[in-house]
């Protein structure tokens, strides 16, 4: 059987990126990947990349003249002095952005014409107050970008809801929808579930949230 043209392009990504999962999107019409917490993907081809946040931010970022982009999905904006980032080190927006970048860069982007997207950090855990993991997820990315220089020209951040988004690289076209509670239960399952694994894998601590 032959590769999709997006199989192929995945055999070949950069070793820093977790692989997606890819299906073909009847709805949208072309192939997409699913992207998990902890990944990161990258494309060159008229695809769509899709996932679900709730604390979680991705950042959706293109250079729209090389049409190549991508997204990431990270789950805190750094590590603290306990926690270990050697296994894991996509969960942390520090790090997934840079992963991120470089991987648009290397395929052929120019950084002067980089644009961005913005969505997540909803404070979706019930019985959190301020200064969520959302909020500080939030407050991370817009200020990362700023300090390199990424034109912000987009967001939908913050807010009580989690949120299924679809991002096209190619034209920078983003559809977020935002999930009501019964879907936010579903997430906040998945991600607690995340967060155990990552603990008994000794991890360090993490912090639990939607």
């Amino acid at each position: 059987m032959t590769k999709s043209q997006a199989a192929q392009e995945l055999d070949e990504s950069w070793p820093g990126t977790r692989s997606p999962a890819l299906y073909f999107d009847q709805a949208m019409g072309r192939e997409a990947a699913k992207i998990q917490p902890g990944e990161c993907y990258v494309t060159a081809l008229d695809m769509v990349l899709v996932t679900v946040l709730g604390s979680c931010v991705s950042a959706c970022i293109r250079d729209p003249v090389a049409r190549i982009g991508g997204l990431n999905h990270f789950m805190l904006p750094e590590a603290t002095a306990d926690e270990s980032v050697a296994s894991q080190p996509m969960r942390y927006g520090v790090y997934a952005m840079e992963v991120l970048i470089n991987d648009i860069l290397r395929r052929g982007a120019r950084r002067e014409r980089l644009e961005a997207k913005v969505v997540g950090g909803g404070n979706v855990l019930r019985g959190f107050g301020a200064n969520t993991v959302g909020e500080r997820n939030a407050a991370f990315v817009t200020r990362f970008l700023g300090a390199e220089s990424i034109r912000l020209v987009g967001q939908d951040l913050g807010g009580p809801h989690a949120r299924k988004i679809y991002y096209f690289p190619a034209t920078g076209r983003l559809m977020s929808k935002t999930l009501r509670s019964v879907q936010n239960d579903t997430l906040e399952r998945r991600e607690r579930e995340y967060r155990a694994r990552l603990a008994k894998e000794g991890h360090g601590q993490i912090e639990l949230f939607g």
